[in-house]
């Protein structure tokens, strides 16, 4: 286990020499903290939240109507405060949407690989593929069995890419 800023070769009794019995079990209550399921699970949708905040407040504050369109022409008309309050209104409506979802996926998947880690007791890329799986197939289940396999498939290819390139030793 390693703390951050410990140098390489230090092992975390070495690093700890130096602090009080408090800080040690400070340090130890974090640690296992980070190692809990349901704090990784809240960790994640925590982040997934605020991710997909800022990704749905971006994609909203990119999207605009054309004065083309029948709405366009509708908003065009109104008042400049009418016009910047609606737009305010639906950023945050997009940005709030946005983050939900994004907090759900991130907390669904971290939960139930964490869970498939700690059943299997190993870590490897069949665990992030099967979290990919499960977390798609639930996403996708409200739709029908066929869209809850293709979820199913879908996110575990994804998983299996994003975990395989994180696995990658690094070239320098």
């Amino acid at each position: 286990m390693s703390i951050p800023g410990m140098l390489p070769g230090m092992g975390a009794n070495n690093q700890m020499q130096g602090m009080d019995e408090n800080q040690q079990w400070m340090i130890k209550m974090m640690q296992n903290g980070m190692e809990s399921c349901p704090v990784k699970t809240v960790m994640a949708g925590t982040m997934g939240f605020g991710l997909g905040g800022a990704f749905g407040l971006f994609m909203a504050s990119m999207s605009y109507d054309s004065s083309l369109t029948p709405q366009g022409q509708a908003i065009s008309n109104l008042p400049w405060r009418e016009q910047v309050r609606r737009g305010f209104k639906d950023m945050g409506a997009r940005s709030w949407s946005s983050a939900k979802n994004f907090g759900i996926v991130g907390a669904l998947y971290s939960g139930t690989e964490c869970c498939i880690e700690g059943l299997r007791a190993k870590n490897d890329l069949t665990n992030s593929v099967a979290a990919g799986c499960i977390t798609g197939g639930i996403l996708g289940a409200k739709a029908g069995p066929q869209a809850a396999a293709f979820g199913c498939a879908g996110f575990a290819a994804f998983s299996a890419a994003i975990d395989a390139y994180m696995r990658m030793p690094e070239s320098e």
